[in-house]
C-alpha cells in the first residue's frame, strides 16, 4: 500500500517568494544558494519530495519508512532559522534520506529484516548527528539488501527495490533503495554503506554518483555492521558537487568510533575547481577490464578518451587484486551468531545461508586473514607510486533483469559477485573510490565509471570526477 502523507498545503512565511515549479531535479549546490537568499523554502522542497515519494515509491520500493511528519517539522525549523539569518551551510533545509541500517533515535531501523522489524534505536548514528547539525531534513529510511549482505536489493523483508530507469531491472545493492531514491528525485541525497561496493554499484546501475571514502574517514558508529573491517559510510547524490557537499558534512574524526582516523579533512567543495592537467592516471586492464559487457566496454572507452583530454598522463598498469572473503564472512557471522542461534526463522533464507558461511571459520584463520588485510592496506600505497588515480568500469555488466533471478534464484549470488567484482578490492585496500555516470545501454540502462585514489585523497577523486562530469553531456 502506498504511504499516505498529511496534506502538503503550507504557507510560505514572510520573506520568501513562492515558486510553483518542481524543485526535485535541481542540485543541492543550486538550491543552497536559493535557500540562503530566501528565494525558496525548505518546506517547499520537503513537500515536493514527499509528494514525489507518494507517487513513485509504490513502484520503486525505495523507502521502508517515510518520516513525513518529522520531516515537515524539521523543514519548518530550518525555514525559521534561515529567515532569522542563521544559515548553517549548504545542507540547511535540504531533504535527504538514510539507508535503513543507520540508527535514527525514535525511528525504527530495520536493516530490511524481520528480525529488526520493530527495532527503534535510542540514539542517532554519528553520521545522522552531523547531518542534523548541518540542518539537513531527514525524509526517511531507504530499503536495502537485508543486513547489506548482497548486491541486488532483491532480498529484503520489505520487498524488492526497482530501478527507476526500468523497474523490471535491479537497482543494485546493498544501498539499492538509496540509489533509486536519488535517481528518481525522491530526495536530494542519501547516505549509504559500502562493504564490497554497496554505494558505488547501485549508483552505477541507477545513474547517480556514489562515493566510498577512505576507511575511517566517516564514522560508522551507530551503523548496523556487515563487516567491521570493511564497512564504509558515504553519500549518494545526483552530481559530484552534491556528493562533495554531503561528504564534507559527515567526514571527520569520531573519538568514540574505534575505526575512525584522526586525519585532516580537505575542503572537498573548493577542491572541485582545481585543475586536473597535472594528474597521472592508471588504467589496470587485468581483472578490472576482463570480460566486460560490450556496451560497458564501449562506454568506458569513450569515457577514457574524455579523461585523456583532462589529465596530464594515462598509463596501463598491473595490480595484484585480493579476492579472499574470510574476514567479511567471519565478521558477519560474529555479529549475527546469537540471533542465528535463537531466531533463524526471522532472516530471509538466502541471507541466513550467507551468514552461516562464516560459521566454521576458526579464530586462527580469521586472525591470519585479518593480518593479511592490514598488509594489503599498507601495500596499497605502492599502487600510487607513479600515478595519482585509477580509472575502471564500476560494474562489468549493466543492471540485470529481476525476472531472471525469480526464474533462477541460484543465479543471483554469482551475478552479484560479478557486479561487485570491480568495487570490492577498494574496500580491502580501504581506498576512496567514486562511481560517476558514463553513459547508457541501447535499452536505456545507466552505466558507471569508477575513479579511485590513494588513502585520504578524496579531494583528487572528486576533482577528476567533477571534471569528467563537466566534460560530458
Amino acid at each position: 500500500m502506498a504511504p499516505r502523507f498529511p496534506s502538503c498545503t503550507f504557507v510560505i512565511l514572510r520573506g520568501y517568494n513562492k515558486t510553483h515549479f518542481m524543485q526535485t531535479r535541481a542540485t543541492i549546490v543550486e538550491l543552497a544558494r536559493r535557500l540562503r537568499r530566501k528565494e525558496i523554502s525548505p518546506v517547499e522542497l520537503t513537500c515536493a519530495c514527499l509528494e514525489r515519494i507518494e507517487k513513485l515509491n509504490p513502484a520503486l520500493n525505495a523507502f521502508i519508512t517515510v518520516t513525513a511528519e518529522s520531516a515537515s517539522g524539521e523543514a519548518r525549523i530550518a525555514e525559521d532559522e534561515i529567515l532569522r539569518g542563521e544559515w548553517r551551510g549548504p545542507l540547511h533545509g535540504i531533504p535527504i534520506a538514510l539507508k535503513d541500517l543507520i540508527d535514527t533515535a525514535g525511528t525504527r531501523t530495520t536493516a530490511a529484516s524481520q528480525l529488526f522489524e520493530k527495532r527503534v534505536p535510542g540514539e542517532n548514528a554519528e553520521v545522522v548527528r552531523r547531518l542534523r547539525q548541518a540542518g539537513a531534513v531527514i525524509l526517511g529510511k531507504n530499503n536495502l539488501h537485508e543486513f547489506a549482505y548482497g548486491g541486488s536489493s532483491l532480498v529484503s523483508f520489505f520487498g524488492d527495490v526497482h530501478n527507476p530507469w526500468n523497474p523490471e531491472h535491479i537497482a543494485g545493492g546493498s544501498s539499492g533503495g538509496s540509489a533509486a531514491a536519488v535517481a528518481a528525485g525522491l530526495c536530494y541525497a542519501a547516505i549509504g554503506t559500502d562493504t564490497a561496493g554497496s554505494i558505488r554499484e547501485p549508483a552505477a546501475l541507477c545513474g547517480c554518483v556514489g562515493i566510498k571514502p577512505t576507511y575511517g574517514r566517516v564514522s560508522a558508529r551507530g551503523v548496523i555492521p556487515l563487516s567491521w573491517s570493511l564497512d564504509h559510510v558515504g553519500p549518494l547524490a545526483a552530481t559530484v558537487g552534491d556528493a562533495a557537499v554531503v561528504l564534507q558534512a559527515i567526514a571527520g574524526y569520531d573519538a568514540l568510533d574505534v575505526s575512525s582516523a584522526d586525519v585532516t579533512v580537505a575542503d572537498y567543495v573548493s577542491g572541485l575547481r582545481e585543475e586536473t592537467k597535472s594528474l597521472r592516471i592508471g588504467v589496470p586492464p587485468a581483472h578490472f577490464y576482463d570480460g566486460l559487457d560490450d556496451e560497458v566496454r564501449a562506454a568506458v572507452e569513450q569515457a577514457l578518451a574524455v579523461i585523456g583530454t583532462l589529465v596530464g598522463e594515462m598509463r596501463e598498469m598491473q595490480i595484484e587484486v585480493p579476492t579472499d572473503r574470510v574476514v567479511q564472512a567471519a565478521e558477519s557471522f560474529a555479529y549475527h551468531a546469537d540471533h542465528v542461534a535463537r531466531t533463524p526463522e526471522l532472516y530471509q533464507p538466502e541471507t541466513l545461508r550467507r551468514i552461516r558461511s562464516g560459521e566454521k571459520i576458526s579464530a586462527a584463520e580469521y586472525i591470519l586473514r585479518r593480518r593479511e588485510l592490514d598488509e594489503e592496506r599498507r601495500r596499497a600505497a605502492e599502487i600510487f607510486a607513479d600515478v595519482d588515480l585509477l580509472v575502471t568500469p564500476t560494474t562489468p555488466i549493466p543492471a540485470p533483469a529481476i525476472a531472471d533471478f525469480k526464474k533462477d534464484p541460484a543465479a543471483l549470488r554469482p551475478a552479484e559477485l560479478m557486479l561487485l567484482r570491480n568495487t570490492r578490492p577498494f574496500n580491502v585496500w580501504g581506498l576512496p573510490a567514486i562511481s560517476v555516470p558514463c553513459g547508457f545501454t541501447k535499452s536505456g540502462l545507466p552505466l558507471g565509471l569508477q575513479i579511485a585514489g590513494a588513502h585520504w585523497r578524496e579531494d583528487l577523486v572528486l576533482r577528476l570526477a567533477s571534471a569528467f562530469e563537466q566534460g560530458t553531456e
